[in-house]
Order: C-alpha cells, then sequence, then structure tokens
C-alpha cells in the first residue's frame, strides 16, 4: 500500500481522530476509504486502469492453458491449475501487501490517531475485490475448456463463497502477524520471500494429491503434514466447489488444517494489538 495522506483519516466533521473501537461508523468508512485508495494506487497512471484487475488473470489464463498442456503429468488437469494458481496468488498478494502495510504507511501511523490494524484488513479487503474478480475469469475460462472437452464447471458451487470466505480469514491472519513483525524485524520481508518460494512447492498449487500419494506409500507421517499444510485443504475445497469430481476428503488431519485459519486470525489480532504499542517509536 501506498503512502496514505493523513487527511483521509478524518471524520466526516473533519476531526483528526478516530474512535479506536473498530465497530463504528467513522472506522466503516475509514476501512472503505483505504480499500479505496488501495484499489485505486495500484492502477494509477495506467491505461486501461481498473481493467487490469480483469487483463492480469485474463493473461494468466492464457499462459496457463497454452502452455501448461505441455507439461502436466497424467492425473493432472489444467483446470486445477487454474483453481489452484489464482487461489494461490490472492494469498501471495495478501501476505506481501500486508506485511508492508504498517511501514509503508509510516507518516500515517505516527501523526494520526486510528486503529492500525484497518491499514492490514483494507490491504487485504482490496486483495479480496481483485479475487472475486478474477473469478469471473476464471469461470469464463473454465467455460471454454469444458465446451472443448475440458473437464468444464461442477462441483459444490453453492458452497464457493464460504470456501472465499474461509481463505480470506486465512489470509488476513497472516497479514496480521507479518504487519507487525515487519515493523520490528525488517528482515521480515526477505525471509517470507524465500519462505513463500517453498511453500509454493509443498503446496497443491501446481499439481493435485494424486502425485503425493505414491510417495506416501510406506511413510504414514506424510499426508497427515500434507494436510496441516492450510493451503492443502484450501486448494483441494476451492477445486471442489468449482471442479466435477473433486472432492474434499473429511479427515481428521484435513479438519485440522482447515481450522488452522480460524487459530491464525485470533494469533494475528493478539500479536498486532500487542505489536503496535511501538509503532510510532520504530517507524
Amino acid at each position: 500500500m501506498n503512502e496514505v495522506e493523513p487527511s483521509i483519516v478524518s471524520t466526516p466533521a473533519g476531526a483528526r481522530a478516530l474512535p479506536g473501537g473498530l465497530f463504528t461508523r467513522a472506522t466503516a468508512e475509514l476501512l472503505a476509504s483505504l480499500v479505496a485508495r488501495e484499489l485505486k494506487s495500484r492502477y494509477k497512471g495506467s491505461v486501461f486502469g481498473f481493467l487490469w484487475a480483469l487483463l492480469v488473470p485474463l493473461f494468466m489464463a492464457f499462459i496457463y492453458v497454452m502452455f501448461l498442456r505441455l507439461l502436466v503429468g497424467r492425473g493432472v488437469s489444467v483446470e486445477g491449475i487454474i483453481v489452484g494458481v489464482f487461489a494461490w496468488q490472492y494469498t501471495v498478494q495478501c501476505v506481501q501487501g500486508g506485511m508492508t502495510s504498517i511501514t509503508s504507511n509510516s507518516n500515517l501511523v505516527r501523526k494520526v490517531f486510528f486503529p492500525r490494524i484497518l491499514l492490514p484488513v483494507a490491504v487485504t479487503g482490496a486483495n479480496l475485490v481483485n479475487f472475486l474478480l478474477s473469478l469471473i475469469v476464471q469461470f469464463a475460462v473454465l467455460a471454454v475448456l469444458g465446451a472443448s472437452g475440458g473437464l468444464g464447471i461442477g462441483g459444490a458451487l453453492w458452497a464457493l463463497p464460504a470456501v472465499v470466505l474461509w481463505l480470506t480469514v486465512f489470509n488476513l491472519g497472516l497479514a496480521l502477524l507479518l504487519a507487525g513483525a515487519n515493523v520490528h524485524f525488517r528482515d521480515t520481508q526477505h525471509l517470507v520471500g524465500v519462505l513463500l518460494s517453498a511453500w509454493f512447492f509443498v503446496s497443491p498449487v501446481m499439481y493435485d494429491l494424486s502425485l503425493v500419494e505414491p510417495f506416501a506409500e510406506g511413510r504414514p507421517w506424510l499426508m497427515p503434514l500434507v494436510w496441516l499444510n492450510p493451503m492443502t485443504g484450501l486448494l483441494t475445497a476451492a477445486r471442489a466447489c468449482v471442479l466435477p469430481d473433486v472432492e474434499l476428503p473429511w479427515t481428521l488431519w484435513s479438519t485440522a488444517g482447515l481450522l488452522i485459519p480460524a487459530l491464525l486470525l485470533g494469533a494475528g489480532v493478539a500479536v498486532f494489538r500487542r505489536a503496535q504499542r511501538h509503532f510510532a517509536d520504530l517507524l
């Protein structure tokens, strides 16, 4: 998020401070302003403006469809890759934007009193808007692939809003934890970049679990570890909602992995509130 001018947090009456609570009209208006400004700043000065929110996932989908068919192996579908990559990009954008949401708005944090937690929440909200728009492109591509003999669209579409909500809870928890950590330890963003690369390969983004199961034979500890990765359950659930013949197996370990987003959000809120006491001194 770019540096935010202190004037945008003025209350309707022109006050320079906001109540500390999150559930007030003033903070709701501020959050809406921050989300809108985050979206506008991304495409400011570009020719196509907000249309890039649709063009970027469209270009990505074109690349995946054209080239990944040459790379995918038996049991891996291009449709599954598209669903996985779009959801993964949503998480990555929330992590990267949320992590710098405080440090990139140091002027605002130092000079204006308002709930600091709104900054990572606004970044997550802006990325949610982009992700919802990308779903339009995703469904269009899946429909075209279905018409040309692919899997098409199916599954439990009615459950997709719940999966998107749960993915957002997970992303917000990560954003809160990393936003506070990055203020205290500036090496956080470099470490997170490395960890994201590793996390990408251990998560079923570009493959499905059918590729992992042969390696799990004789290693009873492997699949529980795979399911304890929250992205495994979230990506599998997203595919089960959108694609036919894909199911989310409800086991002890998959359920445990899907409970982690709630725990992560609670920890993120607690850690952020504790860390924000020193934001003004460290920025």
